[in-house]
C-alpha cells in the first residue's frame, strides 16, 4: 500500500471496527472508500482468480499490539482496534464476512496463534506442520475466501503460511489421476476445530470428488490429513496430488501488516512447523472468512446474520 494512503486506511479501519455487529451493509458501503487500486486489485481477483489462487496486500495498519494471546479463542484486542476494521473492509469487498457457530464461538475475526499444550493439534492453535487443506473441507458452505493478516512473525522466522494451487498442480498429473480425483470416491473428516470437546467417532462427509469444475479452471476440496478413500485408485491419486501440490507450493512469511487472501476453491493452504516460546511475542495471525452469499433460509434460522447455524440445523433445512 502506498505510504500516503496508510493514514486514510487507518481511519477507515477504526471507523469500520466500531460498525462490527451492526447492519452488515454499513461496512460494505464503507469498503468502497478503500484506495481505488486496492479495490481494483481485490475485485479483479474475485472476478477471475490467478493461477496461484492467492493475492498479497502489503502495508495494512495493525495498530498497537498487546502480547500474543495465550488462550484458545481469546482476543486481547479492544473494540475499535484498527486491524479488526481493516479485515472487515477487505472481507466485505470479497463478499460477506461470516463465521461458523461451531467454531470459536462463532467469531468472525479469529486469532491464530500457538496454545500451550496444543502443539500437535492440526488446527490453528498448534505449532507442528499443518499440511495442505481446503478450509472447512467437510462443510457444504465452505468459505469462498479466507485471509490471514500478519501481526507477528515467530521468533525464528520459520513459521510460514504455505499456499498451493490446484490449477498449477494438475498440470503435473497424468490424465487418469485427474479423472480419478474427479470421482465421488472420497470422504473428509470434520475439521478438528468443529468438534473440540466432542467424544465418539470422528464424523465425516458423504462421498465427494476432490477435483471438480471446468477442466481448464479446476477447483479443489481436499484436506491432506482428513480426506481419504476406500478405493486403491483414490488413495494413489491423493498421494500423487499431494506431491504435485508440494512441488508448486509458495511459502509466505507474513510480516506485520501483510495479508494473504486465498481463494478457498482454487488453492489449499497450510503452515510449517515452528517453536513457540509462550512469552507474549509468538507468531500471531488474524483470520477471516468471506462468502459470496449466505442463503436466505440460513440467515433466517441463525441468531446472527454473519454466523452460519450448526450443521445439524443446516441439514434439516437443506436435506
Amino acid at each position: 500500500m502506498k505510504p500516503e494512503d496508510m493514514a486514510a486506511v487507518e481511519s477507515l479501519g477504526v471507523y469500520a471496527s466500531f460498525l462490527l455487529g451492526h447492519d452488515v451493509d454499513d461496512i460494505k458501503a464503507l469498503s468502497s472508500q478503500l484506495p481505488g487500486y486496492v479495490n481494483e486489485y481485490v475485485d479483479d481477483f474475485v472476478s477471475e482468480p490467478n493461477d496461484f489462487g492467492f493475492i498479497l496486500i502489503n502495508g495494512l495498519p495493525v495498530g498497537e499490539l498487546p502480547p500474543t494471546p495465550f488462550a484458545y479463542g481469546a482476543s486481547p484486542l479492544p473494540d475499535g482496534h484498527v486491524s479488526s476494521g481493516v479485515m472487515a473492509l477487505v472481507a466485505e469487498r470479497l463478499g460477506q464476512l461470516f463465521g461458523y457457530s461451531e467454531e470459536k464461538q462463532g467469531a468472525t475475526l479469529q486469532e491464530v496463534h500457538p496454545v500451550k499444550g496444543e502443539e500437535t493439534r492440526l488446527e490453528n492453535s498448534g505449532s507442528v506442520a499443518f499440511d495442505f487443506h481446503t478450509e472447512n473441507s467437510h462443510h457444504p458452505f465452505r468459505p469462498d475466501y479466507l485471509a490471514l493478516l500478519g501481526m507477528r512473525t515467530d521468533h525464528d522466522r520459520v513459521g510460514v503460511t504455505r499456499v498451493s494451487s490446484v490449477r498449477r498442480a494438475v498440470r503435473l498429473l497424468d490424465t487418469s489421476t485427474v479423472r480419478t480425483l474427479r470421482k465421488p470416491i472420497f470422504q473428509s473428516l470434520f475439521a478438528n476445530s468443529f468438534i473440540r470437546g466432542s467424544s465418539g467417532e470422528h464424523p465425516k462427509t458423504h462421498p465427494h470428488s476432490v477435483v471438480f469444475g471446468a477442466s481448464d479452471k479446476p477447483l479443489i476440496r481436499f484436506n491432506s490429513h482428513h480426506t481419504g478413500s476406500n478405493e486403491p485408485e483414490g488413495r494413489k491419486a491423493l498421494h500423487e496430488l499431494t506431491a504435485a501440490l508440494e512441488e508448486v507450493c509458495v511459502d509466505l512469511l507474513l510480516e506485520p501488516g501483510q495479508m494473504v487472501v486465498v481463494d478457498n476453491h482454487v488453492a489449499v493452504h497450510g503452515r510449517s512447523n515452528f517453536t513457540p516460546r509462550y512469552d507474549g511475542e509468538d507468531r500471531w495471525l488474524r483470520r477471516f472468512y468471506s462468502i459470496q452469499s449466505i442463503p436466505r433460509a440460513l440467515r433466517k434460522i441463525s441468531s446472527n446474520e454473519r454466523v452460519l447455524p450448526r450443521l445439524d440445523e443446516i441439514s434439516t433445512t437443506f436435506s
